[in-house]
């Protein structure tokens, strides 16, 4: 009895296999559909992924320049009371990327 019930097992699937071949054409079109669109869907997904904003202001801040007020004023006391001083920043101001 287990032997007809393993040949019948075998036969129907088979036969469905025999079945299912009419449609391994669209089988294979739907399954490169749909790893086309996953495919497609993680790359939008980890193309533009969400910043929070506390993240970009802790990058614009680490960007921004800062400079120390006590520098400040004394590169502004050296520019007062030099003339040679007061034309190299007048000429930096004028034309920053010339040397």
């Amino acid at each position: 009895m287990s032997k007809n019930a393993s040949n019948f097992d075998v036969k129907s699937l088979v036969n469905l296999l025999k079945q299912g071949a009419r449609y391994r054409v669209t089988l294979f079109i739907v399954f490169v559909g749909i790893i086309y669109g996953f495919v497609i869907y993680r790359m939008y997904t980890l193309s533009s992924p969400a910043a929070d904003t506390s993240s970009v202001s802790n990058e614009v801040t680490s960007l921004t320049p800062h400079i120390d007020k006590a520098v400040a004023q004394r590169l502004q006391s050296l520019q007062d009371n030099s003339v040679n001083v007061r034309s190299l920043f007048d000429k930096a101001r004028n034309n920053p990327f010339n040397e």
